[in-house]
């Protein structure tokens, strides 16, 4: 039997997998305290800080967030629906999509066992907020994303021939 859009599930069970691992760590290894529990890997520049957050992302709608872990269910759901019906074009948007999936399922699952996703990765230079690996897992499918668009601009999987003169 043959598995349509196999690099799709591979990215996001390797994805879903180190979200879940990196974050069972956390949570195992460092206290949720105030100010937060943190290990500097390089000091003044990168920490594993362990937070938790009850919104989006930079912590949007953290006051009243609830949807969020229906948004993320049926975000996940139409994302399985399409690796599994549609063929998908090419191998970037195969990986681009399974990134997404495996982020959305992972703060998903986040959100509905404890209400709350877990944050720890940390760049202090920059002063960004604490994030987690599904959120680079959103942001790599993304990007994944748009080089399909740019590298097959017509959406068929085939950039446009010009033609010859």
């Amino acid at each position: 039997m043959r598995v349509r859009n196999r690099l799709f599930w591979v990215a996001a069970a390797i994805g879903l997998a180190l979200d879940q691992l990196t974050k069972y760590w956390v949570v195992r290894s460092f206290q949720l305290t105030d100010p937060p529990d943190s290990l500097p890997l390089w000091p003044g520049v990168f920490h594993f800080t362990y937070v938790t957050n009850t919104g989006a992302a930079f912590s949007l709608f953290a006051d009243n967030g609830d949807w969020l872990r229906w948004l993320s269910l049926l975000v996940s759901l139409g994302l399985i629906v399409l690796g599994w019906r549609v063929t998908l074009a090419n191998r970037w948007e195969q990986a681009g999509y399974g990134l997404i999936l495996s982020g959305a399922l992972g703060n998903g699952i986040d959100r509905m066992v404890a209400g709350e996703v877990v944050d720890f990765l940390d760049f202090r230079l920059i002063g960004f907020p604490i994030f987690n690996v599904a959120d680079v897992c959103i942001n790599l499918g993304i990007a994944c994303l748009l080089i399909a668009a740019l590298k097959h601009p017509n959406g068929n999987g085939t950039a446009k021939q010009r033609p010859r003169r």
